[in-house]
């Protein structure tokens, strides 16, 4: 079947791509003109996607709103929710649906090959047969209602999950200052625009709007497919011509995204965003100079850009890296810093956050001058081999820890396939590498690329960020202003058919659908066994784990160290330890000369601490430090020196780059915090719920970054001096950290293809053979089973709500039935209630193993008590309610996926022995798996009433200055970030 071909689809070449073990197969469907790549590899995760150019006119979100209503039903199947339905319905290890800045794409992975079609039935009669029912776009979108909603006397509000989505995403400063500099750089052409929605726009779209951009983009001939793994093409094409394109003639969509016109001469933009209005706001400013550069889909254009832009960035030793992490204009380099190479022109990138206003023209004559000087001067040839030597790794490397690797290398080529570019050739880069290595020979090549993108390039803007105290109370203002002329304008028949409207909706929500018109994998579809990778002690030292996977030519390696006891204050700086000390140089070499190292030969070293309890006692913890790096084979040797070369003598005494990274780690967590609230706010609920989970939130959660603010604070003078005798502290403190974890026994991991394994191994214990332990000291920590009520208050335009209630460890045979209590309830009353009804962007539950907790959470939510009133009514449901089994099958399905789904060949390794390390042996896990496939109804009902009681219940929120009082009024102690 292979190598059959469909007759409705021309092969248009096939191209082996050696360094990937793929094989690239193009199609083009005769009927439509739809694209087909199809990736063949013996991978058994097959992947799918569906992608469609859609170009916003607007900040209406409109292809952002579509892509949530597509989902919510069609043709063959007229149920609300199927993309839901099928989640729970299914042995995927990955759905989702992703709006781009010019594209809009419906992925999905799956390792049964029956719920791969499944799933592919249902995707593509959503994606070219969506029903868009109205009232799909009045949930999903937006829709106005009464704060009562059956009282015509209470205030009029805007509700919709995108709405209420937009608000959460761009609380956030960096998404803010990303949009505000995409504005001004692509000022004529669909980049313009935000894709996602402003919220403030969002309200303007119409359902005549979104059903008039389904039609104008959603058609094959608008569209391309991309599969990977081991299902062949041509079971492919029978499915996409049966399901979807026997329907459809081609037609021309003339969805064309022209050249943006270029700017004669670079202008200078300044900007607000809001802060909090009694927030400071000295060191807020962001300042980024940005260029339009070239076509992304030209394979010589973009390897250009990533050169030049990895060249100058790609460490701290680069040129521009190193000139902004040095300025004493601001804090830390842009996040927006390098290359952004998904849209049609690509843009670079560089500048400062931590600013003041008007140091715009002192930060453009920094930058310049570094520009110029490597246009005169060039950069050295090791430089250059070390970029390219980066490149082939990244290549190399079989990844899949967060995506498939499958999807990851489909999304790497569908910005080029969707423009009309090569994907292929910008996935096989090896000939590519060897060109540009020619090239490079030349010193005048890469001076010139500096000249030719960015010194002679007339299109570029510099923006300036402010940091504004009124801009969230006038726009509330203006908001609070534009609702009340609304209800003012209303007649009584108008007001009725807004809480009518209201009414209806939540009926429809209410109404349970016929689930069985959607296909379904069921328990007896469940392979019985888990897949666990083999490892075994090296033949030259038992202390040596090796595992041998196809890992492609790369080699990975951890030293684990077990955890000293640290004194609290020293406890407080292990985020800062593991964060500095592979960043900091070694022995006679300075961390400029390390940094250049790691870049010529490895793929980067790191460092990271890990505390968990034991398998049946969350309050007894172990405790481990991680070094870790990864290298090409040939490059072992310089990666077991590197690593034994920084546990051995890193140099904390270099002040300036310690204070360098310590601003830049308070940047990356300040600006995570939007992003992840939901997990930040789980991780205060369940804070004082065990020793690990408190360690966690003092070091890595809401206290965490709070007090990493107050060292990076302190760090500074009141004249923004740097304060040496604090940072003498600071790296006295590091250094102590070091000397009790160099005097503490240690044991190695080793990851790497068979052929190969023995004598890195043994290249590892000569390398360390007179290592002797000096001391065995045993980390502990406090035993803690508590209650919290806290509420942190931040710069958000939505809440992040959480409840907790103490519960089990892993090994404790109630775990199972606990972690499939947390889908269940998510499935049957949790997503109704807080993502239909309440308009959050999502609400869940589940039980963490590392707290010994259940933890409910919710996402962007709009609400705050009757979202921790719907927790609570969660498990009346549970008990009040008459429950069948397909409800327990789909929450069974739910964690047995999570389980199963696959890694990389070296996190299935690293994976592996880390449960080893902390008692979670294979039989252990093995045996959780099948408690979870026998666990009962009456299982979830006994362990929710043993466990989650009222009066043991913690609550966190993460929320703004305007919820104070109501927080406040929910006797919730209040913290500010």
């Amino acid at each position: 079947m292979a190598n059959m071909q469909h007759k409705d689809f021309k092969l248009i070449r096939s191209q082996s791509i050696d360094a990937l073990h793929v094989t690239a197969e193009e199609y083009e469907h005769l009927g439509t003109g739809a694209r087909h790549l199809h990736f063949a590899t013996t991978n058994t995760e097959n992947v799918f996607l569906v992608g469609l150019k859609t170009v916003p006119t607007d900040n209406s979100g409109v292809a952002h709103i579509l892509e949530h209503t597509a989902l919510c039903g069609s043709e063959k199947y007229p149920v609300r929710d199927p993309f839901f339905m099928m989640i729970r319905r299914s042995l995927n290890t990955f759905m989702n649906a992703f709006t781009s800045s010019d594209w809009t794409a419906y992925p999905f992975a799956s390792k049964n090959k029956k719920d791969f079609n499944n799933l592919l039935e249902v995707y593509l009669d959503a994606v070219f047969f969506s029903r868009l029912d109205e009232m799909d776009f009045l949930q999903e979108g937006h829709r106005l209602e009464f704060e009562k909603a059956d009282d015509a006397n209470s205030d009029l509000s805007y509700k919709g999950v995108v709405y209420n989505e937009m608000k959460g995403a761009m609380s956030s400063p960096v998404s803010q200052l990303w949009q505000t500099l995409t504005r001004h750089l692509y000022p004529t052409t669909t980049y313009h625009f935000n894709s996602g929605g402003d919220p403030e726009h969002i309200t303007g779209l119409s359902y005549d709007d979104l059903k008039g951009f389904y039609k104008k983009h959603y058609h094959p001939s608008n569209a391309v497919f991309l599969t990977f793994g081991d299902i062949p093409a041509y079971e492919h094409h029978c499915h996409f011509q049966g399901y979807a394109l026997s329907r459809f003639s081609k037609e021309d969509h003339r969805i064309r995204i022209n050249d943006e016109q270029r700017y004669c001469a670079p202008i200078r933009i300044q900007e607000n965003y809001p802060v909090e209005k009694d927030e400071p706001t000295e060191h807020k400013t962001h300042i980024v100079v940005s260029w339009l550069l070239g076509y992304s889909f030209d394979l010589e254009q973009n390897l250009e850009a990533h050169l030049l832009a990895d060249v100058l960035f790609e460490n701290s030793a680069a040129p521009l890296q190193r000139a902004l992490e040095a300025s004493k204009l601001g804090h830390a380099p842009s996040p927006l810093c390098g290359l952004e190479d998904s849209n049609r022109e690509m843009a670079f990138a560089c500048g400062l956050e931590g600013s003041e206003p008007g140091k715009e023209e002192e930060l453009e004559a920094e930058i310049f001058a570094v520009l110029e000087k490597v246009a005169q001067e060039g950069v050295a040839k090791e430089r250059l081999d070390a970029v390219l030597h980066q490149l082939e790794l990244s290549q190399r490397e079989i990844a899949g820890d967060s995506y498939p690797y499958g999807l990851q290398l489909i999304l790497g080529a569908l910005p080029s396939m969707l423009h009309g570019g090569d994907p292929v050739a910008l996935l096989d880069l090896e000939p590519v590498i060897e060109k540009l290595r020619e090239r490079v020979k030349d010193p005048e090549y890469f001076k010139s690329l500096v000249k030719k993108h960015l010194l002679d390039n007339s299109h570029r803007v510099t923006l300036s960020l402010r940091p504004d105290t009124s801009y969230d109370e006038v726009r509330t203002a203006l908001l609070t202003k534009q609702l009340a002329e609304i209800k003012q304008n209303l007649n009584e028949e108008e007001k009725q058919k807004v809480i009518d409207q209201a009414e209806a909706l939540k009926q429809r929500q209410i109404m349970k659908d016929d689930e069985s018109i959607l296909p379904k994998v069921g328990i007896p579809d469940v392979p019985l066994h888990l897949h666990f990778p083999k490892g075994e002690p090296a033949k030259v030292s038992d202390n040596i784990t090796c595992y041998h996977q196809g890992t492609n030519g790369l080699v990975y390696q951890q030293i684990i160290i077990d955890m000293p006891e640290l004194s609290e204050d020293l406890q407080a700086l292990l985020p800062i330890y593991t964060a500095v000390v592979t960043a900091l140089g070694a022995g006679e070499s300075s961390y400029l000369e390390m940094q250049n190292k790691q870049s010529a030969l490895t793929g980067g070293l790191g460092a990271y601490s890990s505390v968990k309890g034991e398998i049946d006692d969350v309050q007894d913890i172990k405790g481990v430090l991680v070094f870790s790096g990864k290298a090409l084979s040939r490059n072992y040797v310089a990666l077991t020196e590197m690593l034994k070369e920084t546990l051995d003598n890193v140099r904390f005494d270099e002040h300036e780059r310690l204070r360098e990274l310590v601003a830049q780690m308070r940047a990356r967590r300040e600006q995570g915090v939007t992003s992840s609230g939901h997990a930040l706010a789980m991780g205060v609920a369940s804070s004082r719920m065990s020793p690990g989970s408190y360690l966690a939130y003092q070091l890595g959660g809401m206290q965490g970054i709070k007090a990493l603010k107050a060292l990076d604070e302190s760090l500074s003078t009141e004249s923004g001096d740097i304060d040496s005798k604090a940072l003498s502290s600071l790296a006295e403190g590091l250094e102590s950290i070091h000397k009790a974890v160099l005097a503490q026994p240690r044991q190695f991991l080793l990851v790497s293809e068979s052929e190969v394994s023995d004598e890195i191994a043994g290249f590892i214990h000569q390398s360390y053979k007179d290592f002797e332990p000096a001391a065995n000291s045993h980390f502990s920590l406090t035993e803690r089973r508590e209650t919290v009520k806290e509420a942190w208050l931040t710069s958000t335009q939505v809440n992040f709500c959480a409840k907790a209630y103490p519960t089990v460890a892993v090994g404790h045979d109630d775990a199972p039935a606990l972690s499939v209590l947390g889908g269940f309830l998510r499935n049957g009353y949790l997503h109704r209630t807080i993502r239909e009804q309440g308009g959050a962007y999502g609400g869940g539950a589940g039980q963490d193993s590392g707290s010994a907790s259940f933890r409910f959470f919710s996402y962007r939510d709009p609400r705050l008590s009757e979202t921790l009133d719907d927790f609570d009514a969660s498990l009346e449901w549970l008990h009040i309610e008459e429950h069948d089994g397909e409800e327990l099958e789909q929450a069974i399905l739910g964690v047995v996926s999570q389980i199963d789904k696959p890694r990389s060949p070296a996190g299935e390794a690293k994976g592996d022995y880390h449960n080893l390390l902390f008692g979670r042996t294979q039989e252990h896990r093995e045996a959780f798996r099948a408690k979870v496939l026998s666990v009962t109804i009456d299982d979830l009902q006994r362990v929710a009433k043993t466990y989650l009681q009222p009066d043991l219940a913690s609550v966190a929120v993460i929320s703004q200055q305007s919820q104070r009082d109501a927080l406040e009024g929910l006797g919730l102690e209040i913290k500010e970030l």
